[in-house]
């Protein structure tokens, strides 16, 4: 049985090796491995702007009502509920607590598991931009964590592209790690101004007012952790 076997297979060989077979394997092989090599797409972006409006009115509340807990302008929030710009993570934690919902609770895609493990680009993204020309307004984000339920810290990878738009300090809840993959970024405490290259990484309290960008012209690339307390 075992030598019959072995002379079909024998067989089987000598045929494709006369009807060229052989060279079409090794294509396929050669293709199955390119496919393997090929980095996932990343999920669509969430649209963060309809599930903020929606958390809004179901709890009754105005742009006016948001708008003064947040002291974020009415005109933002019809922007960010219009999906004309997505929210800095900063104005997301602020949100969140206007809702009376943590920040994961607006941006999570919804499955609420025990635990997530994101493959390399396939975090669900966020991009920033700015309203009506729809002009980069300074980072875009990757999600790490949005199917994590009940998450008291939420990790991203941020794009930091430089940017001639001038941004105002920010301050909210809780507290932020950064860790800089690639490129330069300034960083701003109130007063203390710093440059972080490849490998640094800076650890604050969000309460006080920051700021943190591209330097030198050219993308940075971070890991940014937001802890909130809320």
């Amino acid at each position: 049985m075992e030598e019959r076997k072995l002379n079909a297979y024998e067989d089987y060989l000598e045929h494709i090796g006369k009807t060229g077979q052989a060279g079409r394997e090794d294509d396929y092989l050669n293709a199955v491995a390119a496919v393997s090599q090929t980095s996932p797409a990343a999920e669509e972006p969430v649209n963060v702007g309809e599930r903020i409006k929606k958390f809004r009115n179901d709890k009754g509340l105005t742009l006016t009502d948001i708008s003064r807990r947040t002291n974020v302008s009415v005109e933002v929030l019809e922007q960010i509920e219009g999906n004309l710009i997505s929210p800095p993570l900063g104005t997301l934690i602020k949100l969140g607590k206007a809702l009376d919902m943590k920040m994961g609770y607006l941006i999570s895609s919804g499955e609420n598991k025990p635990f997530t493990i994101v493959r390399k680009n396939q975090g669900q993204s966020l991009s920033r931009h700015s309203s009506k020309k729809g002009k980069s307004y300074g980072y875009s984000y990757e999600m790490l964590a949005a199917d994590k339920n009940d998450r008291s810290m939420d990790p991203f990878l941020v794009t930091l592209e430089p940017t001639e738009t001038v941004e105002e300090l920010s301050s909210h809840d809780g507290q932020e790690f950064i860790f800089v993959l690639s490129g330069q970024m300034e960083v701003r405490l109130d007063d203390y101004v710093d440059v972080l290259n490849p490998g640094d990484s800076i650890y604050y309290d969000s309460a006080t007012p920051h700021l943190v960008r591209a330097r030198g012209g050219n993308n940075a690339y971070i890991l940014a952790v937001l802890y909130s307390n809320h």
